[in-house]
Formats: structure tokens, sequence, C-alpha cells
């Protein structure tokens, strides 16, 4: 048995009643705090998009909505917590995790697809492909054609191996038939620190991260990877725009509950996320980082997260992407 699996099994457990005093508790809900559990760092985008939203759900539900960071095992681990709980008070706030695991990772303890409803996305994190400051290109169509020119030997930085933005140069490299030379980073930090010293070609990182390197001239942009262009970035284009009709490929956060869960309460629990993303407190709060708030209906997050399923799956057998 695999590590990740052996760390989800035990949090997993056996014999755990489903959804226990929050179903029968239902129409009150909530009566008490509620718990949304996230895989990722305190003072990561993910951390720092989930609080503000939490403190706003609290008034919003007027009780106390509690972060709790649970790393480890490539979100698996604090996607077994949430799965361990089954209270019908604590839930997950994940990302491409959902859509990219069942792909890369064997033996994981539970099925993402059938343990888990999507509520609302969160947030959405635009990603921007962004050149260093003396790269011979100033736009998409001259860069593609300097990495045809040059096949494999344009480096191009993400964070991490396997997430979205390898996702996004991956989708990238099949529609435009270019071959880049990929450099995975742990943190979207390093791959900022590397362009603003010319140790990389490009990058694809979330705008926030690559805000620095941007705004200090040491990187051009070029594109952003999802179908909007941004406020903070407005006169960059999207790769849409730029010649891949249809190309949407961003970093985001969405909450999850555990399947089973009453519908009265993901009703109640999406309208939350809704009110609190509709904040002009929270907006201005995420505005300056790029960030997108979500609150989506639940049917219409629940199609997209299955359209992002075939989109990564097709993206990640052609790349031969792998987490080894």
């Amino acid at each position: 048995m695999t590590k990740i699996r052996r760390r989800a099994a035990l949090a997993l457990g056996l014999g755990v009643p489903f959804i226990a005093r929050g179903a029968r508790a239902q129409g009150e809900w909530p009566t008490r705090p509620i718990r949304l559990v996230i895989p990722f760092t305190a003072g990561g985008g993910g951390d720092s998009s989930a609080r503000p939203l939490a403190a706003k759900m609290a008034e919003i539900l007027g009780q106390n909505v509690v972060v709790e960071n649970r790393t480890g095992g490539n979100a698996v681990v604090a996607a077994s917590a949430v799965l361990q709980a089954r209270d019908g008070y604590t839930f997950l706030v994940d990302a491409a995790n959902q859509i990219t695991n069942p792909l890369l990772l064997r033996d994981l303890p539970f099925d993402y697809r059938t343990s888990f409803l999507p509520v609302t996305q969160t947030a959405r994190f635009p990603q921007v492909l962004a050149v260093r400051r003396d790269f011979p290109a100033q736009n998409v169509a001259e860069f593609i054609a300097y990495a045809k020119a040059n096949p494999g030997r344009v480096s191009c930085g993400t964070p991490p191996a396997a997430g979205a933005g390898h996702l996004a140069l991956a989708l990238l490299e099949q529609r435009a038939g270019i071959r880049l030379l990929h450099a995975p980073y742990r943190g979207g930090a390093d791959a900022a620190r590397d362009i603003m010293g010319g140790q990389i070609d490009s990058m694809i990182l979330t705008s926030s991260t690559a805000r620095a390197p941007i705004e200090t001239g040491r990187a051009r942009p070029l594109a952003l990877t999802g179908a909007e262009r941004l406020p903070t970035l407005p006169d960059v284009p999207t790769l849409a725009e730029s010649g891949f009709p249809g190309f949407d490929m961003d970093d985001w956060n969405g909450l999850f509950a555990p399947a089973g869960t009453p519908a009265p309460v993901i009703v109640r629990l999406q309208a939350a996320v809704a009110e609190a993303c509709r904040d002009p407190g929270v907006l201005a709060r995420m505005a300056p980082l790029g960030t997108v708030l979500g609150g989506q209906p639940t049917e219409v997050f629940a199609a997209w997260v299955e359209r992002q399923r075939e989109v990564a799956a097709q993206v990640i057998r052609d790349a031969g992407i792998t987490l080894g």
C-alpha cells in the first residue's frame, strides 16, 4: 500500500456513520461551527482567498466558520479528513486535485467523483504566460514562431508538476504544435524569482504570483490562459484572443461536500458563499491580487467540473504527464 493510501485510509476509518447529526438537524442548519478543510499551506493563494470568505460566511450563517489547513498526500489527506467527519458541518475547499488525482495517483482510497458533491467555485486564479524581459517575442504569435524554430529549447516554468500551470502549458503545446522545455517548481515564487534572474525563458503563473516580475519590468506578459481579460492587466489578451479559440485553463478553488449531504444544507451553503463573494469588502481585498471570486449555482459549477475532467484527462494522456 502506498504512503498516500495508508495515510488516507487511516483518516477515513471504518464504520463511520454517514452525515450524523447534520442530517437530523438539517432544518435548523447550521447549529454549530462549520469547518472548511483545505489542502493548502497557510499564506498561499488558496488559503488567502478562503479566509476572508469564511469570515463573511460566518456573519451570514450566524456560526463560526473555521479554516483548517491539512496538507499532504497531494491533497488526499484533506479530502480523507472531510470524508471521515461526514457530519454535515465539515467541507472541503479543493482545487484541480479533484480532477487530476484520479488520473495521476494509484490506489486512491475513494472515488472523487462519487465521494464528493460540487457546491460552488470559491475563487479563480487567472494565469498569465510571460517571458523574461529580453526574450525575442513581443506577442503570442512571435513566441510560438520562436518556439517552433527552437524546439525543446525554450524553457517554461510552472508550479508544480501536473498543476494547473503545467496543464495550461501542455494544452498550449498541443494546440500550437510546439515543444517547450518544462521546468517544474515547488512553488510559484521560485519560478517568479528565476524569470526575474533570467534563468528561465518563460513562465505560466497565477497573476498574483507573476505580479512582482511584471510590475518591475523583469518579465513581459504575453497572454492570459483564462477565458476573460483581467482588470489588473487590461492590455494583456487571452490565448483565446490570440489564435486559440476556447482556450480556458485557470487555476481555481471550489467548495465540495461529502456525497449524501442533505440538499437543504447544500443550498444554504452555496447561497452563503455566493453572498460572501459579492461582498464589497471581500472583493476589495481580493481584486488587487487578480483573484476572481465565484459563487456560481451548484448545477453550473458541477457541469463546469465535468467539462474540466474531460479536458484534463485528454491533456494528461496526450502529454504523458505524471507525478513521478
